[in-house]
């Protein structure tokens, strides 16, 4: 419960800090979340560390989330553990990092993914709800995709949403999962 609870807390209070420390302003609608740990960040560690937290809180989530399928909550461990690797794997002071790319590409599929492959017969909340929580994920994804390989100035806002909205479902699914 801890770490589902942590992970939402963490990205949006790292972006929001990392943020109101950029020199100068940022932009967080037309600026992606990797800017703020990127090398020509003014504080790049936070948003470093708190990407790093985000990726141990979802791989601890996973591991006990014990009502969901085991393909889910191993490909929701490899989107916490991926997410270490993109925030290892800065951006450069312009341009993009293929290993960044490389590490977001595995990232956001993986975190939008899991949930489709975490039902069982018996899960609680009802499948239909896991299933409907991957297609929304996967409709933030392909919005994301769209301003990524479209040079959108709202690239920002699109990965935020996709983010937030990752982040948030493990809690939401974890609650939903003690009901009884």
């Amino acid at each position: 419960m801890l770490s589902s609870a942590c992970a939402p807390v963490l990205l949006i209070g790292g972006w929001q800090l990392a943020a109101a420390r950029q020199r100068g302003g940022f932009d967080q609608v037309s600026h992606t979340i990797s800017e703020l740990a990127g090398r020509g960040a003014t504080d790049p560690w936070i948003m470093t560390t708190a990407l790093v937290g985000v990726g141990v809180c979802h791989a601890i989530t996973a591991t006990g989330l014990a009502p969901a399928a085991v393909p889910g909550r191993l490909l929701f461990a490899a989107g916490g553990a991926a997410t270490v690797a993109l925030a290892a794997l800065p951006l450069p002071v312009t341009g993009d990092s293929p290993a960044h790319v490389v590490a977001a590409t595995v990232t956001l599929p993986a975190l939008s993914l899991w949930p489709a492959l975490a039902v069982r017969r018996g899960i609680k909340p009802r499948p239909a709800v896991w299933f409907s929580a991957a297609a929304g994920l996967l409709v933030l994804l392909g919005w994301f995709g769209i301003d990524y390989f479209g040079d959108s100035s709202r690239i920002g806002l699109s990965e935020r949403v996709l983010a937030g909205a990752q982040a948030l479902w493990p809690l939401a699914a974890v609650l939903l999962a003690r009901r009884r």
